[in-house]
């Protein structure tokens, strides 16, 4: 039994360990993404090319309907 709760403390203490690590990693992230908001692509979305032929023949449908009534 004393093996097993040597073997439990130090996976406590690794545990430990690691959570430092992910703070000071956590720390450096928020550090660095508030540099890096300037130049994102924050609320962009990438669209489908029939997505975009969809929205290109509505344009040119409302094109040739305005040319119509002109």
């Amino acid at each position: 039994m004393g093996n097993l709760s040597a073997v439990v403390q130090q996976l406590r203490k690794e545990r430990e360990r690691a959570q430092k690590e992910v703070r000071r990693i956590d720390a450096a992230l928020t550090a660095l993404g508030s540099l890096s908001v300037i130049g994102s692509k924050r609320g962009r979305h990438t669209i489908s090319a029939a997505a975009r032929k969809k929205i290109s023949l509505a344009q040119k449908a409302r094109w040739a309907k305005q040319k119509r009534t002109s």
